[in-house]
């Protein structure tokens, strides 16, 4: 029996790993869970799972979380909160597995001091890679920690890599649906409405991500996050479009093989694999062969998609330039949903928070933070001008 603990245990990845947990009730079980700010799902999932430790993000919230488990009796339960309460649930003695799926650096710190406590990671936060991956990657090696990601492109690629050795790679193809804008006219961009960017053409996510996808600058801390996983320069690292989604990444090799992982649209499959790694566990979550009738792949156009330029250019740099990049990216995509910039907007900032970030590579978890919260206020500064 596999403990599991959840980071972001009330968000998309969380609520799709606990369905997961619950087929499986005889190889998985919670231990821990960090619900953030969610009391009323929070809640519920004690009463159904009972972990031993659930953490919120405020004292506020878990002492209203601590009033509604005292209603329904549920007792057991211990209710902490905070970055303290965070890394309390994922370093546990009894967990086995933690996915991290806390959005943007929140999660940071308790991944970081999992991966420290030896526990194997699943990495649904694409984002921990992109500001940390050479420290998460560092300690991973020191304590012999495996780092299995859950993004469905970086999973996909895991799997491709079964096949051969590192060496043996010439590029990794990042598979991109495009969003919704892929063949909208440019002129019509400065146009673009939040309600039309948040209508994504495949997947359902939660709103900053569907942003991403419509800029691709999800894409672009993609490839960031790739080349910390699977140790490759920027330059092996491709993207094609591929509207279908349906091959959900490739793997070229040195022979000209290519390899391609084909599977539903659904992220339970690489939550399961994440969970079950290195054993493949049988599951429902089949594919139609009939979706591969029409398939379409192609070059990705930087000018529509600037954001895509951009991570490849902080990709380049490294050190606190991809820090940057993802925190000027929310910051302004804040700004777009609230209505304050345009679409075309969120590129241009990022652009410019990029342009006054110096040279630095980070040592500690604490200088990612601080170099975190300096392109925020950049960013900020630059929105307010």
């Amino acid at each position: 029996m596999k403990q599991i603990c959840i980071l972001g245990s009330t968000g998309s990845i969380g609520e799709s790993t606990l369905s997961i947990l619950a087929k499986y009730p005889h190889r998985f079980a919670v231990v821990s869970l960090a619900a953030g700010r969610n009391v009323e799902s929070a809640a519920q999932q004690c009463l159904t799972w009972r972990p031993r430790v659930l953490s919120m993000a405020t004292e506020e919230l878990a002492s209203e979380l601590k009033a509604r488990l005292l209603a329904l009796g549920v007792t057991g339960t211990d209710v902490v909160y905070g970055t303290a309460g965070t890394v309390l649930a994922a370093t546990l003695p009894e967990v086995d597995f933690v996915v991290s799926a806390i959005v943007g650096v929140a999660g940071l710190e308790a991944t970081y001091a999992a991966v420290l406590a030896g526990k194997p990671i699943g990495l649904a936060n694409k984002e921990a890679m992109v500001a940390a991956g050479d420290l998460l990657n560092a300690a991973a090696r020191k304590h012999n920690v495996p780092l299995i990601p859950i993004d469905s492109e970086h999973n996909a690629v895991h799997q491709c890599m079964r096949a051969g050795r590192l060496n043996e790679v010439k590029n990794v193809w990042l598979t991109a649906s495009g969003g919704p804008f892929r063949t909208l006219p440019l002129g019509r961009f400065a146009s673009i409405t939040v309600e039309q960017a948040l209508k994504h053409p495949t997947w359902v996510m939660g709103q900053r991500i569907t942003i991403d996808s419509a800029t691709m600058l999800n894409k672009g801390l993609e490839i960031i996050e790739a080349c910390r996983l699977f140790d490759l320069p920027p330059s092996q690292i491709k993207v094609t479009v591929h509207p279908q989604s349906t091959v959900h990444s490739l793997v070229e090799y040195i022979d000209g093989s290519i390899l391609a992982q084909i599977s539903v649209t659904d992220m339970r499959l690489p939550i399961l694999y994440a969970l079950s790694y290195p054993e493949r566990v049988e599951s429902d979550l089949t594919f139609d062969m009939s979706m591969l009738a029409d398939l379409h792949f192609e070059q990705p156009d930087l000018e529509r998609f600037p954001c895509l330029r951009l991570a490849y250019e902080a990709a380049e740099v490294g050190g606190a330039h991809p820090i940057a990049l993802n925190a000027a990216d929310e910051i302004a995509v804040e700004a777009f949903l609230a209505r304050r910039i345009g679409f075309q907007d969120i590129a241009g900032t990022i652009e410019k928070v990029l342009a006054e970030t110096p040279s630095f590579t980070p040592a500690s978890i604490a200088e990612v933070l601080e170099q975190d919260d300096a392109a925020r206020r950049r960013a900020r500064h630059i929105l307010a001008r």
